[in-house]
């Protein structure tokens, strides 16, 4: 009877989880779509001349060619079918403000902003994901005790302040990391010396960003851990003589990896727009610096392109985000 129930399972289950791979794509192409329109359409719908709107108060001055373009771009000729054609060729338009089109503009800010948060969220999520998993282990020892007093503090302090601090102490004091840009200037380097030069810029705004992410890293890995480190598999593998370090991370530490991966994930999502604060500061050329130097111009095209580039991988990153647990926990697959 069991092999019966077996033989049925295992016909079923194929079917159903294409079917669940099937509807979560079709979701998220979906919701792909509706912010694409969004960002096609709302523009369209404000009231008056958005045009005169934008650029009358502006230093920018458009000639009337200038102004017919943009008008017949903010207009209905050729549909939302020949918007979407215009993304896919990277045809984003020309921002009359940089003097420069608007996917050069993106596209050259992009890896910089890559670069900084990409790096300060794996930083962070590896150092808190072991600190938090060392201080569960050794739960109300004086090494927990103080990691998690320090890291309560460190968390309470705002990214501004840090990134002022760090920048007052380690670039205008002391002088030894530069106080902005990302790389120098009209410099002749090696690639050996250009690489050290970017690490030389990154670093400030670097360490601002892992001290801001680090402590809520540690606190859910070490509040995860301490539940799981009592599940009654632990105490089994403990008394099977399973060597600690194994318990450690091959039992314990992937259970209580899930809600570290959607913190990161979360946090990933918002990383060409979450440094936003940060960038500013130091003055890095990343995306979150055009935005701000957009919207501070006025710079609609610019601005759009942003925001549904943002959204776009933001949703990408929640789409692998649903694969990535299902990796982690195979029992997420055949949940529905």
């Amino acid at each position: 009877m069991s092999l019966v129930t077996d033989q049925r399972s295992q016909v079923f289950r194929k079917p159903r989880k294409l079917n669940n791979d099937l509807g979560l794509m079709a979701t998220f192409c979906l919701a792909a779509l509706v912010m694409t329109w969004l960002s096609y359409g709302l523009p369209r719908f404000l009231p008056g001349d958005f045009v005169t709107a934008t650029y009358g108060a502006s230093q920018v001055t458009l000639t009337a060619e200038q102004e017919a373009a943009l008008r017949a771009d903010l207009g209905q000729e050729g549909g939302f079918g020949h918007y979407l054609s215009r993304l896919a060729r990277f045809d984003w338009g020309y921002s009359y403000v940089f003097q420069t089109p608007v996917s050069a503009l993106f596209f050259s800010a992009l890896p910089w902003t890559l670069l900084l948060m990409g790096s300060a969220h794996v930083i962070s999520m590896i150092i808190g994901f072991v600190a938090g998993v060392e201080a569960a282990w050794r739960r109300n020892s004086p090494f927990e005790k103080g990691m998690v007093g320090g890291m309560t503090v460190l968390e309470g302090i705002p990214e501004i302040c840090a990134g002022v601090i760090l920048l007052f102490v380690f670039a205008l004091q002391l002088q030894w990391f530069p106080a902005a840009g990302a790389e120098t200037a009209y410099g002749e380097k090696d690639f050996l010396a250009h690489v050290v030069d970017v690490g030389h810029h990154l670093a400030l705004p670097l360490c601002t960003l892992v001290l801001a992410y680090l402590p809520g890293n540690f606190l859910l890995t070490r509040n995860s851990m301490v539940m799981v480190i009592m599940a009654d598999y632990i105490n089994t593998a403990r008394a099977k003589g399973v060597p600690p370090l194994r318990i450690r991370y091959v039992h314990a530490a992937r259970n209580a990896l899930i809600p570290v991966v959607t913190r990161f994930g979360m946090r990933l999502a918002f990383m060409i727009t979450g440094a936003l604060v940060v960038e500013k500061i130091n003055a890095y050329p990343g995306v979150g610096t055009l935005l701000y130097n957009a919207i501070a111009a006025r710079d609609l095209p610019v601005i759009q392109a942003v925001v549904l580039m943002s959204s776009l991988i933001i949703l990408a990153i929640f789409f692998g985000l649903e694969w990535a647990y299902r990796i982690i926990d195979p029992r997420i697959r055949y949940a529905r």
